[in-house]
């Protein structure tokens, strides 16, 4: 048994582990993991107790309970314009991160080359490795964490079959623009590329600054010639802050969402029965709350940015997502890993290290010096933890 291979050889245990111990080891804040202080509408989660109480508490169909299957169709049909058909088009996983495994699974044969915008959220290179894909990653570098077109065809050869693109984009907060996905989607449809966009944050955009009309999201499906060739996949947990609860979904063409379903079979086969009509009811009866939930959390990331910028990090503001991203370079660090793990002692604070979401964790120019900050808190987390990294010493 000691010489045993496996397909996640060499992948590193997952960071948010690591450092969400680490946080309660020290009795630190955790800015690092990215879960909300606050739950979600109230009436969804009384909704979820109702279905525990009325019988919810066995298997769901496998591809999701029908009334969660309608009200997604329904969501994709108000936001984005998309028609789809619920019993066809639709499934329901368990959380964005095993439709992101499923999706992988169920498409990538060994030896496929899969486009992936770095850095990147970590289960994307454990995934593509468990089905043997090969990843070719395009980076987006600070200051703007902007695609750039010229890298992107360059990652495309004759064994490229899937871009997989997270927008808006954990880590770096980037919302790609709309010339920036007409480049994504020209490139598929000349390459006959799949697209598998991870939209998990797609409600949670903001103005670049206070007084700045919000970015919007625009999902590559609604793109002409996209919808055929694209698998978006989203869930409740961030929208409506029940990251908990894990219920997410896929749709597009029913082969794409077919492969989904034909990977979950063997994953989790069903996903939790009485939190899927309370997510239901959520998306049907509660429309308007993660638009109220990203105006509160715009003004929770300006006071995360101006609290790291206070303390001497150079912080960059995020057009969207949960996370803002910070160099410790001017504090003379060159290494984002060393920092985060000096921080809980330095200042009573766990942030992530975006180096580990990178290729080349040791390339200056990539984003070894980048650290990932969450401001998905309550406004006395973050300005508790924005004190303790202005009151420490944080210089190398």
């Amino acid at each position: 048994m000691a010489g045993l291979a496996t397909r996640l050889q060499g992948i590193a245990p997952t960071i948010f582990t690591e450092m969400s111990a680490l946080a309660t080891r020290t009795g630190s804040v955790n800015l690092g993991q990215g879960f909300p202080d606050q739950d979600g509408p109230p009436e969804v989660i009384a909704e979820a107790v109702r279905a525990l109480e009325h019988g919810a508490n066995q298997y769901a169909p496998g591809p999701g309970v029908p009334v969660l299957r309608q009200a997604i169709a329904r969501h994709q049909r108000r936001h984005y314009g998309l028609e789809l058909d619920p019993d066809r088009e639709v499934v329901v996983t368990t959380g964005c991160t095993e439709g992101v495994a499923a999706a992988l699974l169920g498409l990538v044969n060994p030896g496929d080359e899969v486009v992936v915008l770095e850095p990147y959220y970590d289960s994307y290179v454990a995934m593509i490795q468990m089905a043997g894909g090969v990843r070719r990653p395009v980076t987006l570098r600070a200051p703007d964490f902007r695609l750039d077109v010229d890298e992107l065809q360059a990652a495309v050869t004759p064994r490229t079959r899937f871009v997989l693109l997270n927008s808006p984009h954990n880590p770096t907060g980037t919302v790609l623009s709309p010339a920036e996905l007409q480049a994504v989607a020209e490139l598929a449809l000349e390459h006959d590329l799949v697209v598998i966009t991870d939209e998990v944050y797609e409600h949670l955009t903001y103005g670049p600054t206070p007084r700045e009309e919000r970015v919007e999201h625009v999902p590559m499906a609604t793109l002409p010639g996209m919808y055929e060739r694209t698998l978006s996949l989203s869930s409740a947990g961030k929208s409506y802050s029940f990251t908990g609860w894990k219920v997410g979904w896929a749709t597009g063409p029913p082969e794409l969402v077919g492969a989904v379903l034909a990977a979950k079979q063997w994953m989790t086969f069903t996903s939790g029965a009485p939190l899927q009509p309370a997510v239901a009811l959520a998306l049907d009866e509660a429309p308007d709350f993660p638009r109220t939930l990203a105006k509160d959390l715009q003004e929770r990331r300006d006071l995360l940015v101006d609290g790291l910028r206070a303390a001497g990090l150079t912080a960059y503001v995020p057009q969207g997502t949960y996370f803002a991203t910070a160099s410790v370079h001017e504090l003379g660090w060159s290494d984002g890993m060393a920092f985060c793990l000096a921080l809980p002692e330095r200042a009573g604070v766990v942030a992530i290290p975006e180096q580990v979401f990178y290729d080349d964790q040791t390339d200056p120019a990539g984003g070894r010096d980048l650290v990932r900050f969450a401001f998905c808190k309550t406004r006395e987390v973050i300005a508790d933890g924005a004190a303790r990294l202005t009151r420490a010493d944080l210089h190398a």
